[in-house]
């Protein structure tokens, strides 16, 4: 009788230890993948708003960088509308044309313009595009450079080209597929309207006349025969390949 007591008891202890040791390992596994899925939604939750605050940087970036564009386009449209002539300083007004950084130019009557020397976030400029069908507004810089074209839409050719001059300006400018700079060059069509205000103050009115895409490499365009008449040309990458140019060319009115 004994010995069964003594048996009996020793099963139920280790009946009880099994239990326990089951129980703690299933216990243990638990924790193990209930911090497995913590560390999981910490990170999703970090990648969620890794993305989030990029999304909101861009969008407020863009936002910055067209605003500023127009702002830019508006005050120096705004001043130059009114066009200066070099006649009217005088030594009374204590007003001198190297004070106000400009040069002078030969106006289209016979007499000399103002004409202004700006500066778009430290790069010197020869005017700006407006685009009223992507309500695209921007300075146009003088010199192309990686970081002029970070910055805004410049010249390409011919160098140290003018606007509003008889020939052809090729003028380039990214597209980043946001919405800014060229990157709505592809909605444009025939007979759309591009403004160029050049340093002088003039504004001249060019329509679109020829849209097609050409590869990186084919400028035969650049220097093309207008017949006495002003041009610009608009280049930009395509939204298909980086290789491939969309090419707007455009004719004064």
């Amino acid at each position: 009788m004994k010995i069964l007591k003594k048996t009996y008891t020793f099963e139920i202890i280790y009946g009880i230890i099994y239990i326990g040791l089951n129980g703690g390992i299933f216990m243990f596994k638990n924790i193990k993948y209930s911090n497995f899925l913590t560390v999981l939604l910490v990170i999703i939750i970090i990648a969620v708003l890794g993305l989030f605050a990029y999304i909101s940087y861009n969008i407020y970036t863009n936002y910055m960088t067209k605003k500023g564009a127009s702002e830019y386009v508006d005050t120096f449209v705004g001043e130059t509308d009114t066009t200066v002539e070099a006649s009217d300083t005088s030594d009374d007004e204590n007003i001198s044309l190297e004070s106000l950084n400009i040069a002078t130019g030969d106006g289209e009557n016979g007499t000399n313009k103002v004409k202004k020397n700006v500066k778009y976030k430290g790069f010197d400029t020869v005017g700006t595009i407006q685009i009223p069908a992507t309500n695209a507004n921007y300075p146009v810089l003088a010199k192309t450079t990686k970081k002029s074209l970070e910055t805004s839409v410049a010249v390409l050719y011919p160098d140290n080209a003018e606007l509003n001059e008889v020939g052809n300006v090729v003028i380039v400018g990214h597209n980043y597929r946001n919405g800014t700079f060229f990157s709505n060059n592809k909605k444009l069509k025939n007979g759309d309207i591009i403004y160029i205000t050049d340093l002088y103050g003039k504004k001249v009115t060019y329509k679109i006349y020829k849209v097609f895409e050409a590869n990186q490499n084919d400028t035969s365009f650049y220097n093309r025969d207008t017949n006495g008449a002003r041009e610009i040309t608009l280049s930009t990458c395509t939204d298909a390949s980086n290789d491939m140019r969309l090419i707007i060319q455009a004719k004064e009115q």
